[in-house]
């Protein structure tokens, strides 16, 4: 069984906007394409990036950091006021 994309998950817990967050991400993680260590620094070697401005953060994307490749691996995209891995 496959993990759930992240719109299914969106549209499973009735998210609001979810074309806009949608975008964010993709977006969000087009920065991450140009940019790996754009997010912040976290634990077990891994960063961080808050996806939004202002009061429209919605969701965190954590990925671990390997500096050496030109690879960015999203291990995670979460709500922000739920991401675990954000505490």
């Amino acid at each position: 069984m496959s993990a759930p994309s992240v719109l299914d998950h969106l549209q499973s817990h009735d998210a609001v906007h979810m074309a806009e967050r949608v975008d964010k991400i993709i977006a969000a993680i087009a920065v991450l394409e140009r940019n790996p260590l754009i997010g912040r620094p976290s634990r077990n070697d891994k960063r961080k990036l808050v996806i939004g401005r202002g009061p429209q953060q919605d969701d965190v994307a954590l990925y671990p950091d390997v500096d050496s490749i030109e690879t960015v691996f999203v291990q995670a995209i979460s709500a922000l006021r739920k991401a675990a891995f954000w505490r």
